[in-house]
């Protein structure tokens, strides 16, 4: 069955927590290469049958109004998954 990912992140002037306790884990693990993360959330919406445009554009309505707090966060993607990828 096809999948609509959507993608939210904290908005780039939101304090940003659990990305500065991972970026600040990760050296002490042996990762030295990663100056900065971000963590955001991902959505995958399954979808009976066809993935239509107006089907894309209710995902879209969901993603804003529902899936995301529109006053910290961004609604980054909104994409139909055509591999069945689960990452």
């Amino acid at each position: 069955m096809p999948r609509i990912i959507v993608e939210v992140m904290p908005k780039p002037e939101i304090l940003d927590p659990q990305g500065k306790a991972i970026v600040n884990a990760l050296p002490h693990l042996g990762f030295t290469e990663f100056s900065g993360v971000r963590q955001g959330k991902r959505f995958e919406l399954t979808v009976d049958g066809e993935v239509t445009e107006e089907i894309l554009q209710q995902a879209r309505k969901a993603a804003a109004e529902m899936l995301s707090n529109p006053v910290i966060e961004d609604v980054v993607a909104v994409r139909v998954d055509d591999e069945g990828d689960a990452a």
